[in-house]
């Protein structure tokens, strides 16, 4: 006899309902402490099906849970309340619709990721919140300085150690004096836990081989890898690259109704606008370096300005991200050396020890600007045959030379160098002809 469990969780407590047989009762409420669901737990068959809805809690009831039924599915929320909007709202109706929409096979559930995963998370989610209070302390010296008159800072930095000379020869009241001392007190507390956070991080970057593949990207550093792999998980949950770009809301907004032609609109900014902001960091980043994302971004600034290009070429990226991830392969143009940069400095922030001595080590190439120069100019190739790649490309209105233009894109693909998985995961526009950025 089959059960489903629907729990609708709050803070303090949790609203227990049963589907059994085609109906619904309410069982009881719980309290949301690890005794009480223990307890709660071992009442529970080992065939039942406990449903939650995904909140700041869900993981943990659902590893309280986990071990004295067959299964714990946490669900939407959003996409919930757009299936099953009442117009009577309860507590016991909502734990209702979540058992009643998964017996009936319409629940759209979330992906649970493993401990590893959610460490990572909770790992770049810290830091992202650092970051974010250290630029918000940074914008408010900013003001006080404008609020009195005072001109821009002459060095580079304000906050390193000669802004922080010139910042106290300024004429400021000592109210504003006081507060500028606190806040710069605070920016190196801050930067201390940043700091023990970015050793965290790449501690556990070090045994991921996934993270170090996607360092080899252009313009992608240790913080946006370990961000977008935080967010992807296991990369076999998107079947296509598209529903990896979806995942990010890198997709345009599609409104089509009838006959009438499919009006493509702004990206849909859905799911984890974390990652997608590391992505557009990552896109400007590889805009102003030599290779075919910098001319793919010069192409579509020439068109829809520079802001657009720079959310297509996040958008490449992420399609880049399921090629490389999907194929266990680097990225093709990438730099040796400065990717032996990369990864000396993942090290050095992990904690390891110098290499101090004659003893040369892997990212000693990077220092010498000849070799610099010369891995330059391969990527700079790369740049060129990709505008020799798109020079012959036409846009034709919908429905009109698709086939035609498609056949003789896919010819011209077959005389560019290198092997057809790295020219289709590196060189081929797959989405820029089909989609507007």
């Amino acid at each position: 006899m089959r059960r489903v469990i629907g729990i609708d969780i709050h803070r303090t407590f949790g609203e227990v309902v049963i589907w059994e047989n085609g109906l619904t009762r309410h069982e009881c409420r719980v309290d949301m402490t690890r005794t009480a669901l223990e307890g709660f737990g071992r009442q529970l068959f080992k065939t039942d099906e406990v449903v939650i809805e995904a909140t700041g809690n869900c993981m943990a009831v659902s590893r309280v849970l986990s071990p004295h039924v067959a299964r714990v599915v946490i669900a939407n929320p959003l996409q919930v309340k757009a299936i099953a909007h009442a117009h009577v709202k309860t507590d016991k109706v909502d734990a209702a619709t979540l058992a009643s929409l998964y017996a009936a096979g319409y629940l759209p559930e979330i992906w649970t990721p493993d401990a590893a995963t959610e460490r990572l998370r909770r790992l770049v989610a810290r830091r992202y919140q650092i970051v974010r209070h250290r630029t918000r302390i940074k914008n408010e010296v900013h003001a006080i300085l404008h609020a009195h008159l005072i001109p821009k800072c002459p060095h580079a930095d304000l906050f390193n150690k000669r802004g922080r000379d010139w910042l106290t020869r300024q004429s400021v009241p000592e109210d504003e004096r006081a507060a500028i001392a606190r806040h710069i007190r605070e920016l190196d507390r801050l930067g201390d836990d940043l700091a023990q956070l970015d050793r965290d991080i790449a501690q556990d970057a070090l045994k991921d081989e996934e993270i170090q593949r996607l360092l080899t990207i252009t313009g992608v550093n240790l913080a946006v890898a370990a961000g977008l792999m935080a967010a992807i998980g296991s990369i076999e949950r998107f079947k296509s690259p598209q529903r990896l770009v979806s995942y990010f809301g890198l997709n345009p907004r599609v409104r089509q109704s009838g006959l009438g032609p499919a009006h493509h609109g702004r990206i849909s900014k859905a799911g984890r606008s974390h990652a997608r902001a590391m992505l557009v960091e990552a896109a400007w980043a590889a805009a102003k370096a030599p290779g075919p994302l910098r001319a793919f971004f010069i192409r579509i600034r020439a068109r829809r300005g520079h802001q657009i290009a720079a959310v297509a070429v996040a958008r490449k990226l992420a399609t880049l991200c399921w090629h490389m991830l999907t194929k266990g392969e680097d990225y093709r143009w990438a730099r040796p050396s400065l990717i032996a940069h990369k990864r000396r400095a993942m090290e050095l922030a992990a904690g390891l020890p110098q290499k101090k001595g004659n003893r040369r080590g892997s990212s000693y190439a990077y220092n010498v600007k000849e070799l610099r120069h010369q891995e330059a100019k391969i990527a700079q190739h790369a740049e060129k045959s990709y505008e020799h790649f798109v020079a012959a490309w036409r846009t034709h209105p919908p429905g009109k030379g698709r086939g035609c233009a498609a056949a003789s894109n896919r010819q011209e693909l077959n005389r560019l160098p290198g092997d057809a998985s790295s020219r289709h995961a590196t060189l081929r526009p797959e989405v820029d002809r089909t989609v507007k950025e």
